[in-house]
């Protein structure tokens, strides 16, 4: 019975690296975790229990309201950046796809500025 196991052509085997792998992701933070307990400081002075770490008294109130231009901003910066990572494939494949590539993808850029000056018009992409 204990032979069946040892055989290295049994399916088990297959198994084995993501099982050292499942341990290893389990083990490591739980030892980090556990040798920054050890060595960490555990005096919580003024600075330590501020708002912010820096040592800066915060300013006005932590429940301030925030301009949704702030946000406009970040989510088409969002949008406009993760699109042109989809001209990294395009320009790694560029001499495969030949000229339907090349028209493909001057579409896709048009797109994006199309998009990029409807923004602009509406005037988000101003601060004040």
């Amino acid at each position: 019975m204990l032979g069946l196991f040892l055989d290295s052509s049994t399916p088990i085997f297959g198994y084995l690296p993501i099982v050292l792998l499942l341990l290893v992701a389990t083990a490591f933070p739980l030892i980090a975790l556990a040798i920054g307990k050890v060595f960490r400081r555990s005096v919580f002075d003024r600075t330590k229990l501020s708002a912010y770490e820096c040592g800066n008294d915060p300013v006005g109130d932590a429940r301030e309201r925030i301009s949704i231009r702030y946000y406009l901003i970040a989510m088409l910066f969002l949008v406009f950046d993760v699109e042109t990572i989809f001209l990294f494939p395009w320009a790694i494949t560029y001499d495969q796809l030949g000229l339907f590539g090349l028209v493909e993808m001057f579409l896709f850029i048009g797109i994006l500025v199309v998009g990029y000056y409807y923004a602009w018009r509406k005037g988000t992409l101003n601060w004040v």
